[in-house]
Formats: structure tokens, sequence, C-alpha cells
């Protein structure tokens, strides 16, 4: 599933390409990836809008439009977005074309369907509970050791857990909760309630450092993950823990061990993260 420096790299490159560009037109696909509202109305609201801004917030894209509501993106599994000319051949499951005002078009594809597609006012969107509550964005100045500290003493989950729980902190998923552990040097399947203020700090620089790191690197595509252009991103290559079990610890060559925690594939180095 694409994570926050995946999103975010997919809402830099669209909000260059579509920020000023009217709908002038729409196709649609399968109903089920239009989560909110009914496809019919989704089709006779859009068309004649203009993007005026374009956002994330976790693991969603906002596309502000000129008449206050918002197109709101969620890429869940398989989910792709492209901007392209009109007259390229559409991509198996593609859901959604939107024609721009300049000729390209705005496509959604999506093999799994298990992505979704909003359109309207934010706060309706929150009410009518389609989008979820998120929490403090990783990147954002109300990250603070504080309230990474009230959130993780809050429970008493695995700290795989309490971090992929995006009320908590908002973007976060498989791929970095493992990798910012690691930096961190704390292991991903300790109990919340046992850390020490000293490993919370550590975590609280780590989880920054290495969405920021994954973002320059445009992503890590290791399944169906491409940007908006469709090409791949190369943090995959710098990856120190996810997907290495049993494969030696880049910093200390003690192999790496692999189990579950909430649910997910965890690895992790038994000696640099006790």
């Amino acid at each position: 599933m694409p994570e926050l420096p995946e999103v975010e790299t997919v809402a830099r490159d669209l909000r260059g390409a579509v920020v000023g560009r009217q709908v002038m037109s729409l196709q649609l696909g399968h109903p089920k990836v239009l989560r909110f509202p009914v496809p019919e109305v989704f089709a006779a609201v859009l068309p004649g809008q203009r993007v005026e801004a374009v956002n994330r917030r976790g693991k969603f894209i906002f596309c502000a439009l000129d008449s206050g509501e918002d197109l709101v993106f969620h890429l869940g599994m398989t989910g792709h977005l492209l901007v392209c000319a009109s007259q390229t051949p559409p991509a198996p499951h593609t859901h959604l074309r939107a024609l721009l005002d300049d000729g390209r078009e705005l496509r959604y594809d999506d093999a799994r369907r298990f992505g979704r597609i909003l359109l309207g006012p934010r706060s309706t969107l929150e009410d009518s509970r389609v989008l979820p509550a998120l929490g403090v964005e990783p990147l954002s100045e109300d990250f603070t050791p504080g309230s990474l500290d009230t959130w993780l003493r809050s429970t008493t989950r695995s700290l795989k857990a309490a971090l992929l729980d995006q009320r908590g902190v908002a973007g976060l998923g498989n791929i970095y909760v493992d990798e910012a552990c690691h930096l961190a040097g704390v292991r991903p399947t300790r109990r919340c309630n046992t850390l020490t203020r000293a490993q919370r700090a550590a975590l609280h620089a780590a989880i920054p450092a290495v969405l920021r790191t994954a973002i320059g690197n445009r992503g890590s595509s290791i399944d169906d993950y491409r940007d908006l252009w469709n090409a791949k991103g190369s943090n995959q290559e710098r990856l120190q823990v996810y997907g290495r079990g049993g494969r030696p610890c880049m910093r200390c060559g003690v192999l790496l061990r692999q189990t579950t925690s909430a649910g997910r594939t965890t690895v992790y180095c038994p000696a640099c993260q006790r």
C-alpha cells in the first residue's frame, strides 16, 4: 500500500500538473471506488470545476476545487493516479478519466479496488464518516516529542500496532514503521507502556527522518506503486529492514528476524533493536 512518502510524491507531482486546470468531462468505471457521493451526483457535480490546490493529509490526496469542495483520492493497495495525453490507451481497471482543459486526462486505475474517491466539502465528508479521523502529521510542527509521548503512553498495544493506527500518527504504514523502529533502535514488538523516554525520543527523531529520505527518493516501489508519470521510486534500494527478514543487518551483520505483529509481517534486528 502506498504510504506517506509515496502519496506525498504523487501529491507534489499532481500539484504541478493540475492546479489551475478545469475538468471538462468525465468517464467513470466501476462504481465501487466512488465512495461519496453516488456516481450520478459525482458525474454531474465535478465537470466545470477548477482545481485550486493539491495537498496531502495522511495517505489521502486532496484536490481543492473552486466550488469549495474537495476531490479526494486514497490509493488503497493498488490505486494509481496518472496524468497523460487523452489519446493514451487506458490502463486496465481504469475507473476515472477526467478530461482537463489543456487536453490531458487525469486518470485513476485500481486493480483491487481498495482505494476510494470522494467529492464534497471536507466537513460533509467527515460528518458522513467516509473520511476518517486522522492523527498528527509526522512532518509538521505539530509532531512534537510531547504529541508522540501522549499517543504511545495511552496504550499497552505493541509499538507496531500503535504506529499503524492512523488516529495517532497519520500516514505511516508497514514499510516505514519497520524502518523507523530500526533507525531508533527499538523493537516494533515492544509494548508501548514499556518504552523509556529515550526510546520515545529516538522514535520521534527517526520517524520524520525515514519519511524525508523516502520522499527524496520518490517513494518505495516494492509492488504496485508508481508515481504520477508511471515511473518507479528508488527508496526500496535503501530500505534497511523491510522485506529483508533472514538477511544480515546492514548495521551490525546479525541476521534480521521476521515475525508477525499487529497482523503485519515485521522485520527487526535482534541486536540493534533491544
